[in-house]
């Protein structure tokens, strides 16, 4: 495990300490992927959009058994990703999810969105998330 916090870098090739990383403020994780990628010379087309993208991933890792990204990441890993390929297939999923969403439902339009549809929408996916495990 790589101790996040201490050494104030990131790599997505060594597991970050769970509590450690959740510890730090969001915006500093998405600088520490930002710095990442930056130090590795990768040209992206949006860099931060892309930090962003690992930061939710290491997130839902560092959460553990709660939810199987964790152990997705492990299968994938077992099956011959590096752990950085492995967050980027994870986040691909992610993303896709993310558009469907935006294409099906129309949310880009955001000036419709109430507490209420909101609240709708989260108890919806929610619902959806449960029934898919």
């Amino acid at each position: 495990m790589q101790r996040t916090s201490d050494s104030g870098h990131y790599d997505p090739l060594e597991a970050p300490e769970p509590e450690e990383w959740l510890a730090i403020d969001e915006a500093k994780r998405i600088q520490l992927a930002r710095d990442y990628h930056r130090r590795a010379r990768v040209r992206l087309p949006n860099e931060k959009l892309h930090a962003v993208f690992h930061v939710v991933v290491e997130n839902q890792i560092a959460l553990g058994d709660e939810i199987p990204v964790q152990s997705t990441l492990q299968r994938l890993m077992a099956e011959g990703l590096d752990r950085h390929e492995a967050i980027h297939a994870i986040a691909s999923v992610l993303a896709e999810a993310i558009d469907m969403d935006v294409r099906i439902d129309e949310v880009a339009d955001v000036s419709r969105l109430t507490p209420p549809r909101w609240d709708g929408r989260l108890s919806s996916h929610y619902a959806k998330v449960s029934t898919s495990s």
